[in-house]
């Protein structure tokens, strides 16, 4: 954080300055969240932009110049980048004066700001500042995933969208001329033998293709553009959504499921980006060229639209039962990926138990549904189809013997030139039209998918209570008052009126039978489950209005069977922290007793682990598991089975390293194995959601009961004399 002098370093003043603007709003940030980009020496205005718009607030990094710089009037602070690396507060401005006022990051807010006119402040501005504000009104992360999110997410590009109508607009009027040009070679130069009218009719081809060559191209890369950020944009929300929800989500549904439902979303953006931008784009020729057909024959011109219409009608007829049969499809494709999901993620239990053939034979059941589904789906959308397909000939060939009927009974005063640009021009009015009736049935499947995304992405979120909420600084004394729990869908209390209260740097044992509520208790604790009665309070202060990833960060967990993301050994102790070094790493895998197997390690820290751990052994994984819970010095640290599956030996060790790593820190500690709880300050017992007693283990034995049953069924092989606490060793203490 400081300089080899004890200075402190221009990237420090820098955050401190984004955490004061932020503070103004009622943002209380920690510093150590803050992951810099590699290859910044200091970070960017967008990189900070970033992460502040992470953290639940609303931050653009822009570039100023000083005379729009001094009229901001009546703004909150301003962060203003310096050349050095470091940053500044501007915290007020004076147009007339010609000067604005500066206050120091690392100072208080206090302070008196000290004025600087343009001369001072040009030596050591870069021009860059940084413009933070709450959000307070529903963003797009947060607002209801449906055709008017995308919409509006299109909208935003005005400025691209508007280049692209003017282009495809100027290309609609550039096409009425080759019909226009058939029209004079047809009626002037072939009837009349014209070199003269040929020459400079093929000049005139050759400019306009130029051009429309040149706006071709020129659309072709405004709508690759438009595209690829439309597609980078709803990838990025519907993603954060996605780590948005809760975790009871993703326990209540199936993962294959979830990513079926998710996937369905890009359906809907290739339809955006794709078919629907060029069906809209087609329709300026409509608009251009409709006009002209009317000017060249009104007859032929209203029979290629009635040919249209009636198109568009049958597309529309058949619309809700292809709608109802694409739906069953979608989700009989969701329920094959469901079962792919599974078998991949579960290889290892399939090779192991040889259900080859118990998954193929689901995997063909579900390929069945598929199947058959999407022939029913095909057969129904066959029909439309098949259905205007006389309509489809009758525009595109038909038209041409009726304008020749008419021009040989003189019913019209078409000449065969007109009818020949009629025909060029109605063949790019028509296919609009029918595009645009072939939209519609392409919208079926598209609003299916949608309506799938949006039971998963339209979830009820935590993107509240991870981006808002007091920050307090945790030492972790907890106290439960009456707290009551039932999970969705249970009528059953897991946690029925808990009251108890532990100091902080205790470390407290949870014990009972399966079901008793002891991970229960562990889940309220880290915000899994917030529709709790009662009161539970952190350091005084209600669970409920902390900062929920504030919350989770100041806590360390372990669990029984810990997921080690693909990468390295060092990649997953610093998963929590990115911002952390090599040296905190080290010192974490030193404090969880793992440092000793990664320096035999050959690539030590740079240790690749492969998908599933399958490389290192379990208690490897756990006191991996334990550097990572431990490298933010966490003040509480709950343990949930954490040595349940390890071999004596690896709980040993595991156990040893945790007696360390408890001092001076909050634990809770769940556990089957009661001899792991025996040095435990306190130990609650738990049975059918209450709290029978909360005592240290001697005391337990003498009073409790249950405790003492559970101690006896795991320890009959000692005598009384053997069992730690027991009412011999009591007397002989005496």
């Amino acid at each position: 954080m400081s300089g080899p002098d004890g200075r402190v370093s221009p990237t420090v003043i820098r955050l401190y300055a984004v955490l004061a603007a932020a503070r103004y709003h009622g943002l209380e940030l920690d510093i150590r969240d803050f992951a810099a980009e590699p290859g910044e020496d200091s970070p960017s205005p967008a990189t900070l932009a970033r992460w502040l718009n992470e953290q639940g607030a609303v931050a653009k990094g822009m570039r100023l110049r000083w005379r729009y710089l001094v009229k901001i009037r009546n703004s909150p602070p301003v962060v203003l980048m310096f050349k050095d690396g470091s940053a500044g507060l501007m915290v007020r401005a004076d147009a007339e004066k010609g000067v604005v006022w500066l206050r120091d990051p690392m100072g208080g807010e206090g302070d008196t700001p000290v004025p600087v006119d343009e001369l001072r402040l040009m030596q050591v501005w870069t021009g860059d500042v940084l413009l933070v504000k709450r959000r307070r009104d529903e963003s797009e992360a947060d607002a209801k995933f449906d055709l008017l999110w995308f919409a509006k997410m299109v909208l935003r590009e005005k400025k691209v969208m508007r280049d692209i109508a003017f282009a495809s607009l100027i290309l609609s009027i550039l096409q009425i001329f080759p019909a226009l040009i058939v029209m004079q070679v047809v009626d002037r130069v072939v009837n009349y033998h014209s070199m003269a009218t040929l020459i400079s009719l093929s000049g005139f081809v050759i400019i306009l293709s130029f051009y429309e060559i040149l706006l071709t191209y020129a659309r072709r890369e405004l709508s690759l553009i438009l595209s690829t950020r439309l597609d980078a944009r709803i990838s990025l929300h519907a993603f954060n959504r996605l780590l948005a929800l809760p975790l009871e989500f993703y326990e209540r549904e199936q993962t294959g499921e979830i990513l079926g439902r998710f996937m369905a979303v890009f359906k809907v953006r290739d339809f955006l980006t794709g078919q629907l931008m060029s069906t809209l784009l087609d329709l300026f020729t409509l608009i251009v060229i409709l006009p002209v057909l009317f000017v060249m024959s009104p007859t032929l011109a209203w029979m290629t639209l009635a040919a249209a219409g009636c198109i568009g009608l049958i597309v529309v007829v058949f619309l809700p039962p292809v709608t109802r049969v694409v739906g069953r499809q979608v989700l009989a494709e969701m329920k094959r990926g469901s079962v792919l999901y599974e078998t991949v993620a579960g290889i290892r239990t399939v090779k192991t138990l040889a259900l080859e053939t118990t998954r193929r034979e689901l995997w063909d059941e579900r390929t069945a549904d598929v199947v058959r589904w999407k022939l029913a789906a095909g057969r129904m959308a066959s029909w439309p189809q098949t259905l205007v397909m006389p309509l489809e000939i009758f525009i595109n060939r038909g038209i041409i013997l009726v304008g020749a009927y008419l021009i040989l009974t003189n019913a019209s005063s078409m000449q065969s030139g007109a009818l020949m640009g009629f025909m060029m021009l109605g063949g790019r009015v028509a296919s609009p039209l029918v595009n645009l009736a072939k939209l519609m049935e392409a919208f079926n499947e598209v609003s299916v998918s949608l309506n799938e995304a949006g039971m998963v992405l339209n979830q009820p979120t935590e993107t509240k209570a991870l981006t808002t909420g007091m920050r307090p600084v945790v030492k972790g004394a907890l106290s439960f008052s009456h707290v009551d729990f039932c999970y969705p869908g249970s009528t059953t209390k897991a946690l029925n009126d808990v009251t108890f209260d532990i100091p902080a740097g205790t470390m407290l044992g949870l014990v009972g039978r399966s079901g008793s509520g002891k991970s229960t208790i562990t889940r309220l604790l880290q915000g899994v489950s917030r529709n709790y009665t009662g009161y539970l309070r952190l350091d005084g202060v209600d669970l409920r209005e902390i900062n929920l990833t504030h919350l989770r960060r100041s806590f360390g967990v372990v669990l029984q069977d810990n997921f080690l993301f693909r990468g390295t050994i060092r990649d997953n102790i610093t998963a929590g922290r990115p911002g952390l070094t090599i040296d905190d790493a080290i010192r974490a895998a030193r404090l969880a007793g793992a440092e000793e197997f990664i320096e035999r390690m050959p690539a030590g820290y740079d240790t690749w682990i492969e998908e599933g751990s399958t490389n290192i052994s379990g208690g490897q994984r756990q006191r991996l598991a334990i550097a990572r819970a431990v490298i933010s010095d966490p003040k509480l640290m709950i343990l949930d089975e954490a040595t349940s599956a390890l071999d004596p030996e690896s709980e040993a060790l595991v156990n040893a390293n945790l007696q360390r790593i408890g001092k001076g820190r909050t634990m809770v500690i769940v556990s089957h194995r009661l001899s792991s709880l025996v040095n435990c300050h306190q130990i609650a017992v738990m049975d059918q959601g209450k709290l029978v007693d909360i005592a240290p283990h001697r005391i337990l034995l003498e009073r409790c009961e249950i405790y003492r049953m559970l101690w006896l069924q795991q320890n009959r092989h000692m005598t009384d004399n053997d069992v730690p606490g027991s009412a011999g060793q009591l007397t002989e203490g005496e």
